[in-house]
């Protein structure tokens, strides 16, 4: 909300931007400053953790459109002079402001702030306030991050329900608009912002909107060729075909068996890893060496040693 510090703080110079800056330039810039400037990247760096929070009060205010227009008025308005009091209206201005005593600047500020004639532009309040905003952490479970869930959470002492969208990933923070605390006098509400945590899986990673898993085979089977059934997160199992003479790392995609959001499908993406068997008997030994024989007379390193020139 618009206050006196306002005309006394650049926030553009703050953060080291044009004030025509864009949204998307302006959270970059932000980000680097945050992470530079985060208290826990500064332990015990009383000037460090001064500076993280400038910057941060900036960007609350920058980010805001409603909020950055406020700002830019006022900053236009008062040339970053500041309010001193004093005997008369214009005290503390110089050269005084359009409209003298009881004139066009406190016209200009109830037509901004949204304030009554003959009230105090100055006195704390711009009319109606928004309620604060909430911060919560909530860790869902793996498949909860990637289709979305419903989650209850306690504000103001009422208990409700959010919804968290599909393809949340760990560390990612989700802002609820209006759901934060009620306005003291009439304002729009808080938003609520919810730091997700999500617990890895023992078979699944993500990868965008992409699912990874391995899937191991035979060492016959790669060879020869094999139909095998590969696991989905969350529902049946699909079979997967694996052609003769699949190399160890190859990628076998099962379409639209990934992250399913508003704008995208992602897939399953299938890494073949061959299983070597850990022991061998001796007639499994024989037929491996005879195998082995068979086999044209080539060197499977030839290419790399080549190339690294060692031959």
């Amino acid at each position: 909300m618009a206050n006196q510090d306002w005309f006394d703080k650049d926030f553009y110079k703050i953060l080291g931007v044009a004030k025509g800056v864009s949204d998307a330039e302006l959270k970059k810039v932000y980000r680097k400053l945050a992470r530079q400037f985060h208290p826990d990247s500064n332990p015990g760096d009383a000037k460090a953790e001064a500076k993280f929070k400038e910057i941060s009060e900036a960007y609350s205010v920058l980010s805001d459109a409603e909020q950055r227009k406020e700002y830019d008025a006022v900053r236009a308005m008062g040339g970053g002079a500041r309010f001193t009091g004093g005997a008369g209206p214009n005290a503390g201005f110089p050269g005084g402001f359009p409209g003298g005593a009881g004139g066009g600047f406190e016209d200009v500020f109830s037509n901004l702030f949204g304030g009554g004639r003959g009230g105090n532009p100055f006195g704390g309040s711009f009319g109606p306030q928004p309620g604060a905003d909430l911060n919560m952490t909530t860790t869902l479970n793996f498949i909860d991050g990637v289709r979305g869930t419903s989650i209850k959470v306690n504000i103001g002492g009422k208990e409700t329900s959010v919804n968290i969208p599909a393809g949340v990933s760990d560390g990612q923070k989700i802002k609820l608009r209006g759901k934060g605390q009620a306005s003291p006098n009439g304002g729009p509400a808080g938003d609520l912002i919810i730091s997700c945590t999500v617990k890895p899986h023992p078979v699944f990673t993500r990868d965008g909107d992409n699912i990874r898993v391995i899937v191991p085979v035979t060492f016959s089977e790669a060879v020869l060729g094999a139909t095998i059934l590969v696991p989905t997160l969350g529902g049946e199992p699909v079979k997967l075909k694996v052609a003769a003479g699949t190399p160890n790392g190859r990628v076998l995609r099962v379409k639209g068996r990934g992250v399913e959001t508003a704008k995208h499908t992602g897939d399953l993406l299938a890494t073949v890893e061959i299983a070597v068997p850990s022991h061998v008997n001796d007639k499994a030994k024989k037929a491996l060496e005879q195998f082995e024989s068979e086999l044209p007379d080539e060197d499977p390193r030839a290419d790399i040693l080549l190339r690294a020139g060692l031959l």
